[in-house]
């Protein structure tokens, strides 16, 4: 196995050990989150397919309104360290920290592509429920405190680091539209993204929960 590719398979791998312990914290029975969001019931058990069944299905809603400055971030995470910060030097290797918790180097494998990067300034934070398709899926109900705790979640699945390239073909799209280029990938993005809807009670359209479990099967 190349280095390369060693690095990719190792940084799935930590992804999916991410996932896998953060399913009982999903499926607490609370009715608010630890965002602070108004939760739905929790679905059966920690099977993803059942958690995805048990979400609302509903059109997506409209886009009036929106804007990204409605869900505050990156907010600071004291020491001098923002929630960007803390995701990169979490999911990095080797990270190396200069004054006020800047980011000097470290080496991060991007789950969606595939890539080893290098040089920090090359990765985005991406939201994996994007924040445009969480304000159609419910988002635009809530507080802008409650948007700006979900926009920087650093207790779940919602955060993770990789290349900005990948981040932006993703856009706000939802999983009926974009999917990760790296296809053993799929199992992963869907169960973080069936987890992020339950936790915070948003809806999936048709095309969206049909994806999501397609995507389910390749687990």
């Amino acid at each position: 196995m190349s280095g390369k590719r060693s690095a990719v398979v190792s940084g799935v791998l930590v992804l999916l050990l991410i996932v896998a312990g953060c399913g009982t914290d999903v499926l607490t029975p609370d009715t608010t989150s630890s965002a602070g969001v108004p939760t739905g019931p929790a679905a059966p058990g920690d099977d993803p397919a059942a958690q995805l069944a048990a979400l609302t299905v509903a059109p997506e809603g409209k886009m009036a309104g929106y804007s990204r400055d409605r869900f505050p971030h990156w907010s600071s995470q004291g020491q001098g360290c923002d929630t960007r910060d803390v995701v990169l030097q979490r999911q990095g290797a080797d990270v190396q920290t200069g004054e006020r918790c800047k980011i000097t180097s470290g080496t991060w494998t991007s789950a969606y592509d595939g890539k080893v990067v290098t040089d920090p300034g090359e990765l985005d934070i991406d939201h994996t429920v994007a924040l445009a398709e969480a304000w159609r899926s419910g988002a635009d109900k809530w507080t802008d405190e409650q948007r700006e705790k979900f926009a920087n979640d650093l207790g779940g699945l919602q955060l993770i680091a990789v290349t900005a390239s990948s981040n932006r073909a993703k856009g706000d799209q939802d999983a009926a539209k974009w999917k990760p280029s790296v296809q053993s990938y799929w199992c992963t993005y869907a169960r973080a993204v069936v987890s992020v809807k339950t936790l915070y009670a948003l809806t999936v359209d048709e095309a969206e929960r049909d994806a999501l479990g397609a995507m389910l099967k390749t687990c």
